[in-house]
């Protein structure tokens, strides 16, 4: 009964953000200061993990991969996949969930204590609109992050493959392009766009309806993280049987 009522509060905010719109003058500055806070101040952390991990994920294959029948090529072949299917889209989503959802719930959350939400409907502002909207409009350019993801993964790969010795450039370049599937970029970038709204409405949820003082601010940025982590890897599943079966 808990989770039912969580969920109807979930779908009430859902249907408040959209209701009433803010002026569009007002909301073009507040999307464009959600695009910096949530999209370009992210770029960091992506672009240093996916470099890493890319290269990572090489090494290990290459490590594995001891058999003198198997060809070279496979490790990228392997690389790419990893990236392009799950490590891009969903990896990064979880690290995402941590910055951009602990960011989110604890911004709302904290002028939801200090009263300003309240202030805000009290001059007539519709506040979830004011608030999350201009917060999932932004995400929306989420996608792009993930294809930044995706560039800088394959070329940590390549670096790490290539400088390390475990495989030539042309044996790279082969497995990169080897049996590849136009539409397994599609799929990646439909499941980041569920992920996006995912990033942009749970953590906003916990911000909004949060209760209490400036403690609660840091105990309900922790919960939101563990709920769209775990939201996040439920839709992954889903959209995987879906979107590939």
């Amino acid at each position: 009964m808990k989770y039912l009522q969580k969920i109807g509060q979930f779908i009430i905010m859902l249907r408040d953000v959209f209701r009433r719109m803010t002026k569009a003058s007002v909301l073009k500055d507040l999307i464009f200061k959600e695009i910096n806070d949530l999209i370009i101040k992210s770029l960091g952390i992506v672009v240093f993990v996916s470099f890493f991990i890319g290269g990572v994920v090489t090494i290990q294959t290459a490590l594995n991969l001891n058999n003198p029948l198997i060809p070279k090529s496979l490790i990228a072949f392997t690389a790419r996949q990893s990236i392009i299917l799950e490590f891009s889209p969903t990896f990064i989503s979880i690290i995402m969930a941590g910055k951009v959802g602990s960011y989110i719930t604890s911004s709302i959350g904290t002028m939801r204590v200090t009263e300003q939400i309240d202030a805000l409907e009290v001059m007539g502002i519709n506040a979830a609109n004011y608030l999350i909207f201009p917060k999932i409009i932004a995400m929306l350019l989420y996608p792009f992050v993930i294809a930044i993801s995706m560039f800088l993964g394959i070329m940590g790969a390549y670096i790490a493959g290539v400088m390390g010795g475990y495989i030539n450039s042309e044996q790279f370049l082969t497995g990169l392009q080897e049996d590849f599937i136009p539409y397994h970029l599609t799929y990646a970038f439909i499941k980041t766009f569920f992920f996006a709204l995912i990033l942009a409405t749970i953590p906003s949820y916990h911000g909004y309806y949060m209760k209490g003082g400036a403690l609660e601010v840091g105990q309900a940025s922790t919960t939101s993280f563990v709920w769209t982590s775990v939201v996040l890897i439920i839709a992954n599943y889903l959209l995987t049987q879906l979107l590939l079966s």
